[in-house]
């Protein structure tokens, strides 16, 4: 039995070569070994530069940075240590001189017992995240302060609309057989905008109707008994059937079905020269009807000077058409008011706070790390 244990133990401690190689060490170089070694294996670890001369730095350190050797200016050493747990080993050759170092490398290790006599000391390379903490300071708030202040403002002290006629015209257009003229232009100014520091009126919409004879002039009237009809208690503040239309609380009017019929036209004022002169121009609006009518809402239309342009093409025919404008202006007056503003400030101090990083990096494990 004493005999079969020493057998046994002789095992255990067989030697087994690691690395066995020659390094050539460029100036200014280094070389770097990595291992894995299993627990409790002997690692011996045998440098001798074959030239003779001085190896400016060796290395010998548990993986990352337990050293186990260092030594500086090494011509020959042999080293023993023991594997307390399985780990990496680096093995490190530094020449910082000027000429050149061949190094003669032997790296054994000697198993602590059968169980990891075939240890894989090749190593491989695997990326692993951690997490690091670095120190910072920052402001952080700790509170606030609430600042009242009286302040004044403009506000809306009053706003109301209404209908304004603008122009409510009858006007006589000629036959071609008669000696008057066959055309002819209804000229209305829309009322001026205006603005203070206390008020403001503008005109926000307009509408004009063209009509032609007493059958017009019916239809008219029974559209303005409908639109009184309705309007009480909705939409005071207009009072005509074309307020109606102005305003966008009526969509329709009634209209004749038979009668004369004229051409019209709403037009800027160089526009209605052109139509005297028989040339081209260009309209806003026009038609041919025995009556019509039509909303303006375009902001570049609610302010200046325009003109209805009427044209007769009865041979018999003379034509009593009836042209009229009404805007809605808007009437706003504006007050002081006074209100409490609030400011809220943050109140701050610096502290040192611990900011987690994720860093990833390349590290050798032992062979059968998983």
């Amino acid at each position: 039995m004493f005999m079969l244990l020493l057998i046994s133990g002789a095992c255990f401690a067989q030697k087994i070569t690691v690395a066995e190689l020659q390094l050539k060490l460029e100036p200014s170089a280094k070389e770097e070994l990595f291992y894995g070694f299993a627990e409790g294996d002997r690692v011996l670890f045998t440098i001798e530069e074959a030239n003779g001369a001085p190896v400016s730095e060796v290395s010998v350190m548990q993986y990352p940075d337990t050293y186990k050797y260092r030594g500086q200016n090494v011509k020959e050493d042999k080293k023993e240590f023991t594997v307390t747990n399985k780990s990496v080993y680096k093995f490190v050759f530094n020449n910082t001189t000027k000429g050149k170092r061949v190094c003669n490398v032997k790296i054994q290790r000697v198993p602590k017992n059968s169980d990891t006599k075939n240890f894989n000391t090749a190593v491989k390379w695997v990326t692993v995240q951690d997490t690091i903490y670095t120190a910072l300071t920052k402001d952080v708030v700790i509170g606030y302060d609430t600042l009242y202040v009286q302040k004044t403002r403009r506000a809306i002290a009053s706003e109301k609309k209404y209908e304004e006629i603008v122009l409510d015209k009858s006007q006589r257009v000629g036959a071609k057989t008669s000696f008057g003229e066959t055309r002819a232009a209804v000229n209305f100014t829309l009322p001026l905008n205006y603005v203070s520091k206390d008020e403001t009126k503008k005109v926000v919409a307009w509408a004009y109707w063209v009509g032609v004879g007493e059958e017009s002039n019916e239809f008219w009237k029974q559209n303005r008994k409908m639109i009184v009809g309705a309007a009480q208690g909705v939409a005071s503040y207009f009072s005509t059937p074309l307020g109606g239309i102005a305003a966008g609380a009526v969509t329709n009017l009634m209209l004749p079905a038979n009668g004369e019929d004229v051409e019209y036209a709403l037009v800027s004022d160089a526009n209605s020269k052109l139509f005297f002169q028989s040339k081209p121009y260009k309209p806003f609006d026009s038609g041919k009807g025995t009556a019509a009518y039509k909303r303006i809402t375009d902001s570049k239309l609610l302010q200046g000077s325009y003109a209805v342009v009427l044209s007769n093409d009865n041979y018999v025919q003379g034509l009593d058409v009836n042209v009229k404008v009404s805007a809605i202006m808007e009437h706003i007056k504006y007050k002081d008011e006074k209100f409490t503003d609030t400011t809220i400030t943050p109140r701050y101090e610096k502290k040192i706070m611990r900011e987690p990083q994720i860093v990833t990096n390349t590290i050798p494990v032992t062979f059968d790390y998983k």
